[in-house]
């Protein structure tokens, strides 16, 4: 079951310096089109710890003494790493955002084109789904989380219309919260307004951008010095948190000095501009077109 063509795959494996003994982390197994790349320049010695959370995504395990997969969310990289005694690592690559499998799956409820339940859960060991968070959120909440993870301009009004329209019975499917939302939506671009609805709310479901505040700080303190991060990211919200954090060691940005002026910063910035996909790639790979990848070294 091959989830999709993983983006910038020559990019991304190439800035990961990978060494024939070292210890790699794939943060985002998928498909496991990074984890089979990796695997190809390892040697006997070398090992690659795979995460993640989706039960889909382990089945495409691969079948090698040096992979061992951890079906979890990245946030628990250390604790993980930790208890196979894997610590300090190599490298570490992640990509971020859904699967095409995840979006293809409608029953998922990941899709704006597909009919589905308001699901939405990455791992489905989880009990709070998409359907809860439609039915149960308080209006302000709701706004909040359009706002800030939909970056949604008419979210007071598309807040206001859900709890209005929950009253007369639960949203339970992807297509009846279509229907609903559809006075918010501005026809010239609908297809991005859905986009950015179904962001928000697959962002609050998954509490992605608190794992991937986690996950980031402590690929610092597992990473050897020398060793590569690797992120690619998918919208603004994600990369903004990486770009800040590669700069400055947090997420603000902010640059901390020491009493000599000399910024105090655990990685450095490999390229300043982020690589983004060529146009031929895009033209093959749809998935690839807002892709940015951003490379660090720890010091």
């Amino acid at each position: 079951m091959e989830f999709h063509e993983s983006v910038l795959l020559k990019e991304s494996i190439e800035a990961l310096s990978i060494k024939p003994d070292g210890i790699i982390v794939d943060a985002t197994f998928g498909g496991g089109g990074h984890s089979k790349e990796i695997v190809k320049r390892l040697g006997e010695q070398g090992r690659l710890y795979a995460f993640d959370q989706d039960e889909d995504a382990v089945k495409n395990s691969l079948e090698d003494p040096r992979f061992i997969m951890i079906n979890n969310n990245f946030r628990y990289l250390k604790n993980f790493l930790k208890l196979y005694k894997a610590v300090p690592v190599d490298g570490i690559i992640a990509d971020l955002g859904i699967s095409s499998h995840q979006i293809d799956t409608p029953e998922r409820g990941f899709s704006t084109r597909y009919e589905g339940k308001l699901d939405m859960r990455m791992d489905q060991r989880i009990t709070f789904s998409a359907k809860e968070l439609i039915n149960k959120y308080e209006e302000e909440r709701l706004t909040a989380v359009f706002t800030l993870f939909g970056e949604i301009r008419n979210a007071a009004k598309l807040a206001k219309i859900i709890v209005s329209e929950r009253k007369e019975k639960e949203i339970k499917t992807t297509g009846e919260l279509k229907e609903i939302i559809s006075p918010c939506i501005f026809r010239e671009n609908e297809n991005k307004y859905l986009a950015q609805v179904f962001q928000a709310l697959r962002i609050e479901v998954n509490q992605e951008l608190a794992s991937l505040q986690e996950f980031l700080k402590q690929s610092n303190e597992v990473l050897r010095q020398g060793g590569k991060l690797v992120i690619i990211s998918y919208h603004s919200l994600e990369d903004k948190l990486v770009k800040n954090f590669f700069r400055s060691g947090n997420f603000l940005g902010e640059m901390i000095k020491d009493f000599y002026g000399n910024p105090l910063v655990p990685l450095k910035v490999i390229n300043r501009k982020p690589i983004v996909p060529t146009v031929a790639e895009i033209s093959r790979n749809n998935r690839a077109r807002s892709a940015k990848l951003r490379i660090a070294e720890k010091l």
